[in-house]
């Protein structure tokens, strides 16, 4: 098997806590670890990609042009940890509570797998050998979906202890997934 190997990583819940509809820097809040596991992927020949549902720009929380500066931002702080993001795939639609042109029920948006099939034909992805960590159900039947081989439940909080059952494994930090990175076949 050949193609890149990629971490795909949820945003909200993942990267950062989510403290619903995340829009602007004062409110990003980095989750330990985050930074740990990336450096080590990206050592690793992993490319690290988001892919993310933002429906709080179709609920009209926000607007895109928010999105990606909030974005651009993250970016830089992950060039700084020395874990650079390869790409971010966001889908802002909702079937029911868009507003306007984003009320529409797209195959970008998990649990579907668009994003992430958009991503390993982009960037010539192996699925099989990519992991995705999520914090929801709806990431890990997206990452089941496209094929990707292992799919991490991130299970943050008290209250979220029950793995999904398209998952393969479940975490209690993100630090327990750099065990799950493998070097490079040669």
């Amino acid at each position: 098997m050949s193609g890149n190997r990629a971490l795909f990583l949820d945003r909200d819940g993942v990267i950062n806590h989510d403290a619903g509809y995340t829009s602007v820097v004062d409110d990003f809040k980095f989750i330990e670890g985050i930074f740990e596991v990336c450096r080590a992927a990206r050592r690793l020949g992993y490319l690290l990609i988001v892919v993310t549902n933002q429906a709080g720009i179709g609920r009209g929380y926000y607007s895109e042009q928010d999105f990606f500066k909030l974005t651009q931002w993250m970016r830089e702080r992950f060039v700084q940890e020395e874990a650079p993001i390869t790409d971010v795939f966001h889908c802002p639609f909702h079937p029911e509570h868009g507003v306007g042109h984003y009320k529409a029920d797209s195959f970008d948006r998990k649990p579907n797998p668009g994003m992430l099939l958009r991503a390993a034909e982009i960037h010539g992805i192996n699925l099989e050998l990519s992991i995705m960590i999520g914090d929801k159900d709806s990431d890990m039947q997206a990452a089941l979906r496209a094929g990707v081989g292992v799919r991490c439940h991130y299970l943050a909080g008290g209250d979220k202890n029950v793995v999904s059952h398209a998952a393969t494994r479940g975490l209690h930090s993100l630090r327990e997934a750099v065990s799950m990175l493998l070097p490079a076949r040669l």
